[in-house]
């Protein structure tokens, strides 16, 4: 038979295992994309129900209040003293006249902010008194996903000024006529120009307002009315942050600003009313990270400042013990005065006591001076009565909600169970309130304070109750499910890639009907309750699963028997070499969870694959003169470990960046140098010179750029264009001509260098460099592994031993198991190598201003990912060139990996935390999240790999680095 017939018919017997994979991965899509929102389902159900009574503050010490916002300030760069060290001739308090409130005329503390540290959902819970669940951030950012009640639907008039990013979400669905806002355009949110200007225009319009009153008596009619609102938003100090960093001259003359700011406002509003009746509330909606971010639950993201002066707000009180205060605020020097913390959702219902309003009908907040025996915020000179009243409305606004939810829950649930501590003979909870109401008939207003505090920490219990109602349920489908798939992805292998040819299975009625039955049962449920449209979707995938394994299990044909081409033994063998395999499996699978909260473990990772493959090395190598191939291999793994240990935490660096483009064109060199004579005659060398000039041009620009921008004098307009073009240019370049480049590694070579220019262009430090060593790795893995096969071939046949299978087809092996093992590993520690991918801390916007100077979310974000991507470009070309390289049918390796990822998803989804710290909390759905996303992005690199690498892949190839 000719070579050719040979070919086709090898082609023709894998076009079932192809179309076979192609639908398993089109089913792997799916299910774990709609796998993923299981997890909020599970864990952060939306807080929000309507249809809740209205309770009204008993006391109105305000007639106003003004609550300013600073987006982005963190409490301890605006209370400590010496703050900023680092700057020289820094004044020893930055925010003296917001200081001076603290001591001389206000309530200080921090308000502790919730995972995500985001200014949404920060401004919802200071403004609405909820939290959203952590969903409803990717729902909507300028409009509402939800409705929800907030502090200026209940107010008569609310004067917004700000960000477009913040106030519409307000405006939108509250009552008409109550929120006016006025916003700057969008595009005056500049990263390079000074962001000051942004809060300067807040105070210019507010005052302008107040100017234009004398002349508009409607307005001035407005103005003087009870239950008015003023909202400034003052975004400059989060532009100000990202920018520059918490620790820059920029941000501390930014707290200036806002410094002034509050007193010009106190100063225009006291001037205007000339009375002695308006509140002021100064607090931030999050934080921000030392490498100026937020997002997650670090605690400079969390903890905020909270300043309350003004009418209905007592003056500083003397903490002779300090007993309020703690590590965090000694350098604050306030250690004599109380420090009074508070959630961020406490705010709300003290902007609604001081000016007599009603408490936002969505509001968890508890007022601070009713949730302990310590001093809250209201005036001292309430008495017990005031108190107990304030107490009970707050109790009676939280339990309305859980009424709400337990009716809907008691209506569409099948065996409902109700929180058994609010009991009522008519409505949950009505014993403690009629309890609480003969306390107030009594006048013990101490008693009925503590009982409506009671009754407040029960129902929040009990809302609890509920929003966690159907969480067994759900960890109990996505067990199944996600085992299920692991056992059908496993089903897979043994049916069409273990064997020649696709194994054969008897169809049972009896299997389908019982599964189509439990099917039914599962959706009549969730349609008597009223269950979310996702429900029906999770609980279908397990069943089909299921329904496969079991059918394989007990109907599959038994004429069908397993090739293995490895040296046959006894049972006993064979069973102890696979329970080696499984064990070790397990403890590499938990290294990786690990290496999600330690990120030096994927450098030992690295150090580990260098020091152990291949083992024993030098038989296999050493006596075909390999071995300075092998030991290129051990060098780039261990330099690659380097990456992980460095700290996540880093500066601009033009050094490192340059250094970077030094090391992408040694790495082309080495590749040209070492590789085989027939295939440097191919080798695309003009193509190869225009990327390196590309290379060097943008280190050129990006050199520039950073200099430019460091020096505060704006981006060039040259060189964003320049940068543009360079970027365009060179990502475009390895497309247009990879059909012209047959040779696997000139081609992988050719996309490495394409992505160069762009890994330069939006380094901050050391990437570009890790960019180079993770190309070099995955180019050497191709060489070693494929060589170490061809020289395990040419032993068989030295000794006169038979090969079962040649490269050119062969099927997979348990030794495969490996190779899949070291390809997760890649995928992941490519995510980990200069930053932690599952914290948005990890994200510096530096770089991007060298492309968009101009704050724009969505394209700053896409060039963020693409920044992640250009590593799997390299990454999936080099395995699918692998997976060809060991005779392997397309997908054949990724097979292996697929049964694997989702024992760490699983894992993932148990240590979902929605309780304890934020950095706890936020941590643990990134590590979810990413882990569900983990088989769809393998899976997505792998067909990457084989369009990329199209034409270039076949037996007949096969490239040697030497």
């Amino acid at each position: 038979m000719s070579s050719t017939s040979t070919e086709k018919t090898a082609d023709a017997s894998k076009k079932p295992w192809i179309g076979a994979t192609t639908r398993l991965l089109l089913l792997g899509l799916v299910f774990h994309l709609a796998y993923i929102p299981i997890v909020f389902d599970c864990y952060f159900t939306s807080p929000v129900v309507n249809g809740m009574q209205q309770f009204v503050s008993p006391i109105a010490p305000a007639k106003r209040v003004v609550l300013i916002v600073g987006d982005g300030l963190r409490a301890d760069l605006l209370f400590n003293t010496n703050a900023f060290p680092g700057i020289p001739h820094s004044p020893k308090v930055v925010a003296p006249y917001i200081r001076n409130i603290a001591e001389q005329r206000g309530a200080f503390g921090v308000s502790h902010t919730r995972v995500p540290t985001e200014s949404r959902p920060g401004h919802v819970a200071i403004i609405g008194g909820m939290y959203e669940d952590v969903s409803a951030v990717t729902k909507g950012w300028k409009t509402n996903p939800v409705n929800f009640d907030s502090v200026f639907n209940q107010s008569s008039n609310t004067f917004s000024f700000g960000s477009p990013d913040i106030l519409p979400m307000f405006a939108k669905g509250a009552t008409p006529g109550k929120v006016h806002m006025w916003c700057y355009d969008e595009h005056e949110e500049d990263f390079t120009k000074d962001a000051t200007a942004l809060d300067e225009w807040s105070f210019n319009h507010l005052e302008l307002l107040l100017r234009n009153a004398s002349s508009d008596p409607e307005l001035n009619r407005r103005l003087r009315s009870d239950r008015v609102v003023f909202f400034l938003h003052l975004l400059g100090l989060d532009t100000t942050g990202h920018s520059y960093r918490p620790h820059s001259k920029e941000y501390m003359k930014n707290i200036q600003v806002v410094d002034e700011i509050v007193e010009k406002t106190e100063k225009l509003l006291a001037a205007f009313y000339k009375d002695d009746k308006t509140a002021y509330i100064f607090t931030a909606d999050h934080g921000m990270s030392n490498i100026g971010n937020h997002g997650d639950g670090d605690p400079d993201s969390t903890r905020t400042p909270l300043i309350a002066w003004g009418a209905g707000i007592r003056g500083p009180l003397a903490d002779p013990r300090s007993a309020s205060h703690d590590a965090y605020s000694v350098p604050w020097d306030l250690l004599h005065l109380v420090r009074r913390d508070v959630e961020q959702a406490d705010i709300a219902p003290l902007m609604s006591v001081l000016i007599g309003g009603p408490l936002p009908v969505n509001s968890v907040g508890i007022l601070p001076d009713i949730k302990d025996n310590k001093p809250g915020y209201l005036d001292q000179s309430l008495t017990d009565e005031d108190i107990a009243n304030l107490a009970f409305v707050n109790a009676k606004v939280i339990l309305e909600q859980y009424r709400v939810k337990h009716r809907l829950k008691a209506t569409h649930s099948l065996f409902y169970t109700p929180f058994p501590g609010l009991r009522g003979e008519f409505e949950p909870g009505g014993d403690i309130v009629n309890f609480i109401d003969a306390q107030m008939r009594a006048e013990d207003w101490k008693a009925a304070k503590k009982t409506a505090g009671l009754l407040i920490k029960t129902t929040l219990q009990g809302l609890r109750y509920l929003q966690t109602y159907d969480r067994i349920l759900l960890r109990a489908i996505a067990t199944v499910g996600y085992i299920g798939w692991a056992a059908y992805s496993g089903i897979f292998l043994l049916r069409y890639h273990l064997n020649r040819r696709p194994m054969a299975l008897n169809s049972s009625m009896i299997l389908t009907a019982l599964s189509a039955a439990v099917l039914l049962a599962f959706w009549a449920i969730f349609t008597l309750q009223s269950s979310p449209a996702t429900f029906y979707i999770y609980v279908s995938f397990p069943v089909y699963f299921w329904h496969e394994v079991l059918q394989y299990m007990f109907f599959a044909s038994p004429t069908e028997e397993l090739d293995d081409d490895e040296e046959s033994g006894s049972r006993w063998a064979s069973f102890g070499k696979g329970t080696l395999y499984v064990l070790l499996v397990i403890w590499v699978l938990r290294e990786m969870v690990h290496g999600y909260t330690e990120r030096l473990i994927w450098g030992m990772g690295y150090i580990v694959i260098g020091l152990f493959w291949p083992f024993p090395p030098w038989s296999i190598f050493k006596p075909r003169g390999q071995l300075p191939l092998l030991m290129a291999w051990k060098v780039s793994t261990f330099v690659s470990a380097i990456f992980p240990f460095l700290p996540v935490e880093k500066t601009e660096s033009v050094s490192m960046i340059n250094f970077g483009a030094g090391l992408m064109i040694l790495l082309e060199i080495f590749v040209m140098a070492f590789s085989s004579p027939e295939v440097r005659k191919t080798a695309p060398r003009g193509t190869f010179r225009y990327q390196i000039i590309l290379i060097i041009l943008s280190a050129i620009l990006t050199s520039g750029s950073v200099r430019d921008l460091q020096a505060k004098q704006g981006l060039s307009k040259f060189n964003q264009w320049a940068s543009w073009l360079i970027l365009v240019l060179s990502v475009i370049e390895p497309f247009r001509v990879r059909k012209r480049i047959q040779d696997p590694i000139m081609r992988i070579t050719s996309y490495f260098l394409g992505f160069g220019p762009y890994m330069i262009i939006l380094s901050i430090s050391e990437e570009a460099l890790f960019y180079a060593s993770f190309a070099g790795t995955l180019i050497l893995w191709i060489a070693v592994d494929s060589s170490a096969e061809q020289n395990r071939l040419a032993d068989l046949q030295s000794r006169g031993e038979d090969a079962k299978e040649s490269t050119a087809k062969r099927g997979l092996r348990s030794g495969d198991l490996r190779i899949a093992l070291f390809f997760l590993f890649f995928v992941q520690a490519a995510f980990f190598g200069t930053g932690n991918v599952a914290s948005v801390s990890s994200f510096y916007l530096e770089p991007v201003y060298r492309l968009v100077p101009v704050f724009s979310p969505f394209l700053m974000a896409s060039l963020l990912i693409l920044k992640i991507i250009a590593p799997y470009v390299v990454l999936s070309a080099a395995f699918a060139t692998l997976n060809d390289q060991l005779g392997l049918a397309p997908f054949s390796l990724f097979m292996v990996a697929l049964t694997l990822t989702d024992g760490m998803t699983l894992a993932f989804f148990y240590n979902v935390r929605d309780h304890g710290s934020w950095l706890e909390i936020g941590q643990t759905i990134s590590f979810f999240v990413i882990s569900s996303l983990l088989l769809v992005w393998s899976a997505g690199v792998c067909a990457a790999g084989q369009w990329l690498m199209a034409g270039s892949l076949g037996s007949q190839s096969r490239t040697k680095i030497e």
